[in-house]
């Protein structure tokens, strides 16, 4: 487990790939102001906390639980990012008195369904990830050339950031498993979500993994929801704009503690 800084505590819980060195540009860019405890999913390998597959989903609702407790946290902003955002949104609304806020950042929502291509990733995850990875630059095209103009600070974010990815890689079974865990849960009422709520995605044409009105659609069902659009990113603004990303936390952070 990561717990970074000091202030208001963040718990932010990463993506369908699991591990938490994929968001490591938003834990340093949100350490400066607040408190962040992060970790990896508990199916990876690399994650100290228990995980037992009859489970399913249900383990990721208790790592939260078990993440506040090691870190001593009675209450916290709970903050998912893509698929971490199913886990946020499922703990917010079970756990309301452990939740001082919600934030759900390019999340997947219980009603989306994986399109063709998904599908047949997830029916043979390893035979598929070669294509998985070779059509990444295509889909991260658009978003790269909005997030950073000039080629040569492409490159070197490409070159910084991949080498991040390669150090934590991801398993395509474990990745697929999650959906199946997720498609097969039976997620709580998020109307009940009683907490100040803040969803954040890209611009409409640049995210290509989760479209933005997928997340949109708690908007429609959490009744604290506010929409906040990141500019010049799609679905990896935690990323590719870091510190934007964490002033728009920052600042919905601050709007509510003051107010309460």
């Amino acid at each position: 487990m990561v717990d970074r800084g000091s202030g208001t505590p963040i718990v932010l819980i990463p993506g369908l790939q699991g591990r938490w060195e994929w968001m490591r540009p938003a834990v340093d860019a949100l350490a400066k102001h607040h408190r962040v405890i992060t970790f990896s999913l508990c199916d990876e390998k690399s994650s100290a906390f228990p995980c037992d597959p009859e489970r399913a989903f249900e383990n990721y609702v208790e790592q939260v639980d078990l993440a506040l407790d090691r870190a001593r946290v009675d209450q916290a902003v709970i903050a998912g990012v893509s698929y971490g955002g199913l886990i946020a949104s499922e703990y917010a609304a079970r756990r309301p008195q452990r939740v001082q806020g919600l934030v759900l950042a390019n999340a997947l929502h219980k009603t989306w369904r994986p399109d063709s291509q998904q599908r047949r990733f997830l029916k043979a995850p390893v035979l598929m990830s070669p294509l998985f990875v070779a059509t990444a630059p295509r889909r991260m095209r658009a978003e790269m050339a909005a997030a950073f103009p000039r080629a040569l600070a492409r490159l070197a974010f490409t070159v910084g950031y991949g080498a991040t990815v390669i150090r934590a890689l991801t398993s395509p079974a474990r990745m697929a498993r999650r959906i199946d865990w997720a498609t097969r849960h039976q997620f709580a009422d998020v109307r009940a979500i009683a907490a100040p709520a803040l969803v954040v995605t890209g611009e409409p044409g640049l995210d290509r993994v989760v479209p933005v009105d997928v997340t949109r659609r708690y908007l429609d069902e959490i009744p604290s929801a506010t929409h906040v659009v990141l500019p010049r990113t799609g679905h990896n603004g935690l990323a590719t704009r870091p510190d934007a990303f964490a002033d728009v936390i920052g600042r919905f952070v601050d709007g509510f503690r003051l107010s309460a």
